[in-house]
């Protein structure tokens, strides 16, 4: 198999039929706790969710050619949108599950303009919705931090 569509799948995650976005997502928040939990570099964390977005952008765009316009199998964007949802928050079991529960909810609704992203073209278009679904989420998550919610 070619470096995009192992990229694009997310290791492979993205050939589950029903359910690989959010087992994507899922998997991304295991991975960033096991990575983060013990103390967290907000630099690390915006390279790693930088190298995400950036092999997403490419992967999608590879991907699309050959699977497709948005196919479930790419389940990248659902990796970097979950990234962008943990940025910049203390890593416990509890935010990481919140940011997942928050992210999927954006995710599937796709409310506040993440729906009309999906039309830009390409890798863009794959990337954009699951990014503002993350800063969505994100910035609820950092609200119940300042409200010592957690």
């Amino acid at each position: 198999m070619e470096l995009d569509k192992i990229i694009a799948t997310g290791l492979g995650i993205g050939w589950v039929r029903k359910g690989g976005g959010t087992l994507a997502a899922a998997v991304c928040g295991v991975v960033w706790y096991l990575l983060f939990s013990g103390g967290y570099d907000p630099v690390v964390m915006v390279l790693v969710t930088v190298v995400m977005t950036d092999l997403g952008l490419w992967s999608a765009e590879k991907a699309e050619r050959h699977w497709g316009v948005d196919s479930y199998r790419v389940v990248i964007d659902e990796v970097a949108g979950m990234c962008v949802s943990l940025l910049f928050v203390p890593v416990t079991v509890a935010t990481v599950v919140t940011g997942f529960v928050l992210f999927r909810i954006f995710d599937i609704w796709k409310p506040l303009y993440i729906r009309k992203l999906e039309s830009l073209p390409g890798g863009v278009g794959v990337m954009a919705d699951d990014l503002l679904a993350g800063l969505y989420s994100n910035l609820i998550l950092q609200a119940l931090v300042l409200a010592s919610v957690f």
